[in-house]
């Protein structure tokens, strides 16, 4: 047993509207966005983790909601999954500078 799990790949039931809320998820974890997409969520004092509120408040994009409630169950699980990543691979130091977006209470 020296296998690993492996993801398995899903595929995508509307690509188009996938991928525009992809497009705005990693837009907001860009390299040069991220430290504002952190602001808004401390300004707005939403948890990070909580998905749901930060898409709802619109801090994904303005369309970002419309096209996400689109998307099938699987669609919408991948791109939580993906924000859950991505958020977790933001660098350090940002962590760091916005530890109560990222603390858990």
């Amino acid at each position: 047993m020296s296998s690993l799990y492996q993801q398995p790949i899903l595929t995508v039931s509307d690509p188009e509207t996938f991928n525009a809320v992809k497009t705005a998820v990693e837009a907001s974890f860009s390299s040069g966005r991220v430290a504002e997409f952190l602001k808004s969520l401390e300004r707005s004092k939403l948890r990070i983790r909580d998905f749901e509120t930060v898409l709802s408040k619109g801090n994904l994009g303005v369309t970002a909601q419309a096209e996400y409630n689109k998307l099938g169950n699987s669609d919408q699980g991948q791109i939580r999954e993906l924000y859950l990543a991505s958020l977790e691979q933001v660098a350090p130091e940002l962590r760091e500078k916005f530890f109560k977006l990222y603390a858990y209470y």
